[in-house]
């Protein structure tokens, strides 16, 4: 009787040691660990004031995994228009027109006049250095509208 129960409580050990979430292996941990969640931060968001032609909606810069990009929001819309640029600039305000080329840098071509958009800032950029997005016609230098940061 006595090695029955023994046998019996052996078993049920066993039984349960086997099934218990700590015999996971360790694989599974790795796993987990290793797919972490991208890491942002947020910078200040900016609304877009109109200059040469009605332009709205909000803008932010955000850093995702040591990447920075200029993100539109979803209310964004400006005119259409020739060879069309995302810029950052130097200042909180700019000019209607004739900007200067060494106060600002292009970031990317504007993909779309309207709605969610994300550009991404190159590298060797200081941000510290620049106050504003806009959205600049390169042909005629014309600022179409600009969101201090």
């Amino acid at each position: 009787m006595r090695l029955a129960y023994i046998t019996l409580t052996s078993l049920t050990a066993l039984l349960t040691v086997s099934c218990s979430p700590s015999s996971i292996s360790p694989q599974s941990d790795t796993t987990a660990v290793t797919s972490k969640p991208r890491a942002t931060k947020t910078y200040q968001p900016g609304v877009f004031q109109t200059a040469e032609h009605t332009t709205r909606g909000n803008v932010k810069v955000i850093t995702e995994n040591g990447k920075k990009f200029i993100e539109f929001d979803k209310n964004f819309k400006t005119d259409s228009g020739p060879d069309l640029l995302v810029i950052l600039h130097k200042d909180k305000t700019l000019p209607n027109s004739g900007i200067k080329e060494r106060d600002y840098i292009s970031v990317a071509p504007l993909t779309e006049t309207s709605g969610t958009q994300r550009y991404t800032i190159p590298e060797k950029v200081d941000l510290q250095k620049f106050q504003s997005v806009a959205i600049l016609c390169r042909q005629f230098n014309a600022t179409f509208g600009y969101a201090p940061l």
